[in-house]
């Protein structure tokens, strides 16, 4: 299972298991190594080994460095497939919704080891998603988000009612454009909580790749550090 610690992985892995269709043997989760922290999201690594073991699900982890260039990232995911394949998994679960280019590229890198990627959350409409999301129990904080669709108050929020009828109209329900990320705390998979506070936001820029006339924008997020309670 593909899991960046938020809803939609949440909800995709809550469906599989509920369905009983597939054996889930392990986590699978990209960590930027340098900060020790979830690629993306942000969430400190601690965080995520909670999550598993609120769940009694193993952990395997992609050990990315600070910013790889797509070779780089490429062969440390291959390296980290092909082990997973000599461990006899055959297929992969995402929780993408509606990326086309990115599900064709999940499914070319696996299929270059025999492993078959399965997205039992593909086309869904994401609004009806967000509701079963919801009432399924699941509670979630926003960790993330894109300046470019949301501004710095929307990090650190609960993900709830009251989040959805605030976000702007371009903005996807389920953030499936990037606008933003969360983590999950508690929830049907969940054995306990897990126990967090809200530490301080951040602001951090990345360059974007390079556009057709060779110029490179900067790209900023908002990220909300959470806290692992002692």
């Amino acid at each position: 299972m593909n899991w960046s610690g938020g809803k939609d992985s949440s909800l995709c892995l809550l469906q599989v298991l509920r369905n009983k269709q597939y054996h889930v043997g392990t986590l699978l989760t990209s960590v930027n190594a340098t900060h020790d922290r979830i690629s993306m999201h942000g969430v400190r690594r601690s965080l995520l080994m909670q999550q598993a073991r609120a769940m009694n699900l193993p952990l395997t982890t992609i050990e990315l460095p600070e910013q790889p260039s797509m070779e780089t990232y490429e062969a440390i995911l291959m390296e980290k497939i092909h082990q997973l394949q000599h461990d006899r998994y055959t297929h992969a679960l995402f929780g993408d919704i509606f990326l086309e280019d990115l599900k064709q590229y999940r499914e070319a890198q696996l299929a270059r080891a025999g492993i078959t990627g399965v997205f039992p959350l593909w086309k869904r409409d994401t609004r009806e998603l967000m509701q079963e999301f919801i009432q399924a129990g699941f509670k979630a904080i926003v960790v993330c988000v894109n300046e470019q669709y949301l501004d710095k108050n929307f990090c650190g929020r609960m993900i709830d009612e009251s989040f959805v009828r605030d976000l702007p109209p371009h903005v996807d329900i389920c953030g499936e454009n990037g606008e933003y990320h969360s983590f999950v705390f508690d929830g049907p998979l969940f054995m306990h909580p897990i126990t967090c506070t809200l530490g301080e936001t951040v602001y951090r820029q990345y360059p974007a790749p390079e556009s057709d006339n060779n110029t490179t924008q900067q790209y900023g997020f908002y990220f909300c550090d959470l806290l692992p309670a002692e």
